[in-house]
């Protein structure tokens, strides 16, 4: 437990490095706003100058303290530290980048803001997809997110996409942006980076969560089932079947893993049975115990139904 906690945390703080070299550097310089607590900032720091790492401390803490009975402490023990780490990167790396002259270093020149917004985006989408992966979270609208996926089959992306429209359409109330169609233009932008981090966001968080089937044939299957049981902690299901051409049984290995564990499970077969054959295939998904949690609403029945079956039971 020790050492997962090490790992979680490590690659936490990676992640929010992520997040603040792409936040910082390509998209604060060319005043694209995104959605999230980030972009409220973000907002807040082009309209009055007000720094944007204490507009993201404040709402967290906010929003940390209403979220603490639906997620539990453990889980916002890491949103905690996250919020504390973003602060203090995000005011370094705003005087990193700052000019003489107040205004931010543009890393891609002048003109490139929609290249910019891509490459930030496609960093901050990844970037939120190890922090999550990683049972953390780096606030703001992820709490939001994070309580929505937890009762409903509601991806974050999406729950991010849905909370994200309402930041980026402020846009059009700030006049410090300029004209109207100036505000408008950020909209569209805002909209561009909603749409490219949260479906990065959602690609490397289901690359990484992938699942494959195995179907192992091998007349070691006892030796080669007790091997997986033991070094992966997964249980089988072991079925019959019959060999068409030998006439001959044979028990087949059904196993549902994660796609990362897939060399473990060929080097423990190979090692038993390198004649064994083995079919491995990608699968949708895959639920329950070990794997993701099934999120639909299950529907109780009424209790005048309840009622009457009491009633034909006492007749």
């Amino acid at each position: 437990m020790l050492m997962r906690e090490t790992r979680d945390y490590f690659n936490i703080t990676l992640g929010l490095m992520l997040y603040t070299f792409g936040f910082t550097v390509f998209l604060l310089p060319y005043e694209i706003v995104t959605g999230g607590i980030a972009g409220i900032g973000a907002i807040i720091f082009y309209a009055t100058k007000f720094p944007v790492q204490w507009t993201f401390f404040i709402i967290n803490a906010v929003l940390i303290v209403a979220a603490l009975k639906e997620l539990g402490l453990k889980f916002l023990a890491k949103t905690i530290y996250a919020t504390i780490a973003v602060t203090i990167m995000l005011d370094l790396a705003q005087k990193i980048v700052e000019m003489p002259d107040g205004t931010f270093y543009k890393l891609m020149g002048e003109g490139n803001d929609f290249m910019s917004l891509i490459i930030g985006c496609m960093l901050t989408g990844t970037a939120l997809a190890i922090v999550f992966l990683s049972n953390g979270s780096t606030g703001g609208t992820d709490i939001i997110a994070a309580v929505v996926n937890k009762y409903y089959n509601v991806s974050l992306g999406k729950g991010l996409i849905m909370v994200d429209l309402v930041i980026i359409g402020s846009c059009l109330a700030v006049d410090s942006f300029g004209p109207f169609p100036v505000r408008c233009q950020k909209v569209v932008f805002g909209l561009c980076t909603m749409f490219i981090e949260c479906n990065m966001l959602d690609f490397v968080m289901s690359w990484q969560r992938q699942s494959v089937q195995f179907m192992i044939f091998s007349k070691h299957h006892q030796e080669i089932a007790n091997a997986i049981a033991k070094q992966t902690d997964h249980t089988m299901t072991i079925l019959d079947g019959h060999g068409w051409f030998s006439g001959h049984p044979m028990k087949v290995i059904c196993l549902m893993a994660k796609k990362r564990e897939s060399p473990i499970i060929f080097r423990i077969i190979k090692s038993i049975d390198p004649k064994a054959f083995v079919s491995q295939s990608s699968v949708q998904g895959v639920f329950g115990e070990g794997f993701d949690p099934i999120k639909v609403n299950v529907k109780k029945k009424k209790e005048k139904n309840n009622n009457i079956g009491n009633n034909e039971d006492n007749s």
